[in-house]
């Protein structure tokens, strides 16, 4: 992989297993929208940036040299090899080798833990445009301004201090919903009680998950989202109704509760049922799999 810095762009030559496509839309992130030529804007760690991909070359638009190796190379798990994860969980069964190659540009970002918290509270029984929405006028309402790009405004989102200012019907008026007591119940405890949601990713799984469900709103499959994006858990298994779907077509019996499904990957995939929930995630909705 040849990484460097030309107008205003980074440029990874020889990206291997990385799809803007796959890492935006395999459901782990709400900040990133599709452009017209294909390529993504999104806002993550204070900076806009635009990712696009044409062959085995990245290309990072609005950003740098310095900015790639102190945030972006961390954020899209370089460091990580895919190919490695990807040839261990083709080599399970058949079901994952045609979810992994289906996926193959799926790579589990870093993102910020506090950010995930409010965000999958957010998603709970929500459609993702809706969810979208909601973070983009917390943010705006409540974050603080980076800049414009394209002609378009964007802000960072809010800090837990900036988030505080906002009432319970502030936060209902940026369309979140039946969410508004959660969101305020949850900022207002991470202040009060100077609780350090950063520090979770020290933290063992279990104690991980623990302290998260100790949150108002967070339930089982939204504390394993918030584990598995923000505190890199990937021994977690979140089932929704995508995975549970196909978790069914393919491996478990219909009447199979959720908490038996997750126990069920868990025990199958171990440290990679993260990963395998993505790429079995991606598939099944993509081709409508157990509909």
């Amino acid at each position: 992989m040849k990484v460097y810095e030309k107008e205003n762009s980074v440029v990874i030559e020889g990206a291997l297993d990385f799809d803007p496509k796959h890492i935006f839309e395999c459901g782990q992130c709400f900040r990133w929208k599709a452009e017209g030529d294909g390529s993504y804007t999104g806002v993550a760690k204070g900076r806009v940036i635009n990712v696009s991909r044409e062959g085995n070359t990245v290309y990072l638009k609005n950003t740098n040299l310095e900015d790639f190796n102190t945030i972006w190379k961390s954020y899209f798990d370089l460091d990580t090899d895919y190919a490695k994860i990807k040839n261990e969980l083709k080599s399970m069964d058949e079901y994952l080798e045609k979810a992994t190659e289906f996926g193959w540009g799926i790579r589990i970002l870093r993102q910020d833990p506090w950010e995930m918290l409010i965000s999958f509270i957010i998603s709970s029984n929500n459609r993702i445009p809706m969810i979208q929405k909601a973070i983009s006028n917390l943010s705006r309402e409540y974050g603080t301004y980076i800049g414009k790009f394209n002609g378009v405004d964007y802000y960072d989102f809010p800090t837990p201090e900036q988030l505080s200012k906002a009432s319970i019907d502030d936060i209902r008026a940026c369309s979140t919903g039946f969410r508004d007591k959660y969101i305020k119940a949850t900022t207002e405890r991470v202040i009060s009680e100077n609780e350090d949601v950063y520090n979770y990713e020290n933290l063992g799984t279990e104690d991980c998950r623990k302290k998260l469900m100790e949150f108002n709103g967070v339930g089982p499959k939204v504390c394993d989202c918030i584990a598995l994006f923000g505190m890199q858990k990937y021994d977690t298994f979140p089932v929704d109704v995508w995975v549970k779907r196909v978790m069914q077509e393919f491996y478990v019996e219909d009447d199979m509760s959720l908490p038996k499904i997750r126990k069920y990957a868990i025990d199958k995939f171990e440290d990679l049922s993260g990963f395998a929930q993505q790429y079995l995630f991606y598939y099944a909705r993509e081709l409508g799999i157990g509909r």
